[in-house]
């Protein structure tokens, strides 16, 4: 690659970073503005005040005009609780300025969290995407093991056919699920938020992908010597696939944890609501309160930051020896 094409790669690579990182500095940002200002229509990315202020002798005292004179002007001033200290005050226009000042109301993230039970929603969260993590690698490792290594009729037709349906869009299964998990009983239930989740098509292709690139001679080794398949697959196929195996539980993670049209239409009660949920409920109340709707937001979304800058590199050593390849 030439330098003037890695160049042109690079630019492309950073207007893509840019455009994605932008979206969440400005939802974190809004979330530290004081909704007056928002009012007012700042809506960039600094969390500033604009106040008018009243200086004298060293000594700034926030005011309100009340009635603008040619020299002076008639105006309210405010202590700091806001609060007016002395009403109808005439005073110098050369003592009044306008001013702006950097302030990070981070008290939007403690209103926010309290004004709906947001710790029940973590709560509840945690618990099933725990649980399904837990499912997905359990399931998704022996199915792929099942379709890299073992030999049977249909193999091949049975992955192409799950694969496939990766390609089904939610909406179309919706409806006959609400049926089958009212007959099963399981509605309004952990059941309906866990069991249907805990295999993963996703999972199992990249899982496969992984135990095909292990040498077929460590297999023979390990039978000679008597191994079971379930002990090859305990001793010898996971610990070379820690990478995959981490990159599998965190986009099922992250997926169980953005989860929303789900648990949306199988649960009702406002105990077993999931974060995504309890969003969607709190943007309706809050809808005219952008800074706290920003601060759920924002809040909502951090622990999955966290666990992607945690574990990228497992991410991008996984795709890399496997991921990309047939």
């Amino acid at each position: 690659m030439t330098n003037w094409n890695k160049t042109i790669t690079y630019t492309i690579l950073i207007i893509c970073g840019i455009s994605m990182i932008v979206p969440f500095l400005w939802m974190a940002t809004t979330a530290l503005k004081s909704q007056k200002e928002i009012n007012k229509g700042n809506v960039g990315f600094i969390p500033y005040e604009e106040y008018t202020a009243y200086t004298r002798d060293g000594v700034e005292k926030r005011i309100k005009v009340v009635v603008a004179g040619a020299d002076s002007s008639v105006v309210n001033i405010f202590n700091d609780a806001g609060k007016i200290v002395s009403a109808y005050r005439k005073v110098p226009n050369e003592l009044i300025s306008e001013k702006k000042k950097l302030v990070f109301h981070f008290e939007n993230f403690t209103e926010a969290f309290n004004k709906v039970p947001f710790a029940r929603y973590f709560l509840n969260t945690i618990i099933v995407s725990t649980l399904v993590v837990f499912g997905v690698i359990v399931t998704g490792s022996l199915a792929a093991y099942a379709f890299a290594r073992m030999q049977f009729k249909g193999r091949e037709f049975l992955f192409y056919l799950f694969i496939s349906m990766m390609m089904v869009p939610q909406p179309v299964y919706l409806i006959p699920s609400y049926i089958l998990m009212h007959h099963l009983g399981w509605l309004d239930t952990y059941n309906a938020l866990i069991i249907p989740w805990i295999a993963n098509i996703f999972t199992i292709f990249l899982l496969r992908q992984q135990f095909k690139t292990i040498p077929q001679e460590l297999f023979d080794a390990a039978a000679i010597d008597g191994c079971s398949r379930f002990g090859i697959l305990w001793k010898i196929v996971l610990p070379l696939s820690k990478s995959v195996i981490v990159t599998s539980a965190i986009f099922g993670f992250i997926g169980s944890w953005n989860s929303f049209m789900w648990p949306l239409v199988m649960i009702d009660s406002p105990q077993l609501r999931v974060l995504q949920v309890g969003l969607s409920y709190f943007s309706q109340e809050a809808s005219a309160q952008t800074t706290l709707l920003m601060a759920a937001s924002t809040f909502s979304i951090l622990p999955l930051l966290i666990l992607f800058v945690i574990a990228q590199k497992q991410i991008i050593a996984s795709f890399a020896s496997t991921g990309l390849k047939g």
